[in-house]
């Protein structure tokens, strides 16, 4: 175990730091599980060490920068949301380990995945695709198509988290997350043909399996929304955003319960019941991730006081969130979602919209924007640039 030394950093950076990596390994543990990768899972065994790292610079930043009561519990506030960001990545590494000790999954569960809100694909650049030669911050992948590359394997080696400055080169295969819009322009910019969708037998029967594990991808989306949700409620003070991510939390425990009978049911008609364990080990992941949503807003519902330097935190972080209202005069106002075709002209995933007085909360394609309404948004920095114009 490497031995922890103190590093004179501010506290908004280290929590810059464990917020961007947290997400980062729930996205590469789902990866782990879709591509079947023992590397994909290694890496984010590492990144635990980090997170280990960032969560004692956490600890002694909290302890020097409080020196009266009221500096205290802003900072108590503060280190409950940074506690929430080491539950999920506790939670990440541990789908991490059970790759790595060879636990399976049912392959009806990787061919689900992809139907998931957010997908994750994998594509190889082809020689002079539009792709090969830039850089991603030249190509600026998620504000065009709405796909964030979050690794990319270059020979035999990888690189995690590839920033604005990395270069794609022909041959690189990339894996990379977003909405399923997004999945099509990014193989044309890279050259490649989508893969053909595996066929599905007529009139097959609906087995509890195939419920368990088209549950399993309801849980999945819940939770990485709850999470949203939850930084959104803090970064703009709203405990009605707040007491939805408590619902989704209720919501999360009916869904287990419901999952762990299909799955008991289902090992009645399975010879390898081994296959079955990895979904049991699913539903834990997405019930923490949802229970560390529920630790972030019990600071906004317990009235915690929430310092300035927190906004800077979610808006400095990898993916930020931003709240636009919808103008009149905007090419938006009288759009669905599917019209307005936001995943793809700005790579922004849409959390809620408030209409009048009444939240939205994951709003459906059909979902018409009006005059008036405010959209709550996650994404990159120049998304909501793009996402702003449309808005005016």
């Amino acid at each position: 175990m490497t031995e922890l030394e103190y590093q004179p950093v501010s506290f908004k950076d280290v929590l810059i730091e464990m917020k961007d990596i947290s997400e980062l390994m729930v996205d590469l543990s789902y990866s782990a599980i879709l591509f079947e990768s023992r590397e994909i899972a290694q890496e984010v065994i590492n990144l635990e060490e980090s997170m280990n790292k960032l969560v004692y610079q956490a600890r002694i930043q909290s302890i020097l920068g409080a020196r009266r009561v009221e500096e205290a519990e802003a900072m108590s506030g503060l280190l409950q949301v940074s506690e929430a960001a080491e539950k999920i990545a506790n939670s990440a590494s541990e789908i991490a380990t059970i790759i790595l000790k060879n636990i399976r999954f049912p392959a009806k569960l990787r061919q689900a995945l992809p139907e998931a809100e957010e997908v994750t694909v994998r594509v190889v650049v082809a020689e002079n695709s539009l792709l090969d030669g830039r850089t991603l911050g030249e190509q600026k992948l998620q504000s065009t198509v709405g796909m964030r590359v979050i690794a990319l394997r270059r020979g035999v080696s990888w690189i995690y988290n590839p920033d604005r400055d990395t270069r794609i080169l022909d041959g690189d295969i990339l894996i990379a997350k977003g909405l399923e819009t997004g999945v099509l322009p990014l193989h044309e910019l890279c050259g490649a043909e989508l893969p053909a969708a595996e066929e599905q037998p007529e009139g097959g029967v609906v087995t509890d399996l195939d419920r368990a594990v088209k549950l399993i991808v309801k849980m999945k989306d819940i939770s990485e929304f709850a999470v949203g949700l939850a930084y959104t409620s803090l970064l703009f003070n709203n405990k009605e955003v707040a007491d939805e991510v408590v619902s989704l939390g209720a919501k999360m425990d009916d869904m287990r319960y419901q999952l762990d009978l299909w799955i008991l049911e289902a090992s009645r008609r399975i010879t390898n019941v081994e296959y079955l364990r990895g979904l049991l080990y699913m539903s834990s992941f997405a019930d923490n991730i949802t229970n560390a949503a529920g630790l972030i807003v019990d600071v906004i519902l317990r009235d915690i006081e929430i310092p300035p330097v927190f906004k800077k935190i979610v808006r400095e972080s990898d993916e930020i969130i931003t709240k636009i209202q919808v103008h009149e005069k905007s090419s938006l106002a009288g759009k669905s979602l599917k019209e307005a075709s936001l995943g793809t002209v700005t790579g922004m995933v849409v959390l809620a919209i408030k209409h009048k007085s009444k939240w939205r909360y994951r709003p459906r394609k059909d979902e018409r924007l009006e005059a008036g309404d405010i959209i709550i948004a996650k994404g990159r920095r120049d998304g909501e640039c793009r996402l702003y114009e449309l808005s005016r």
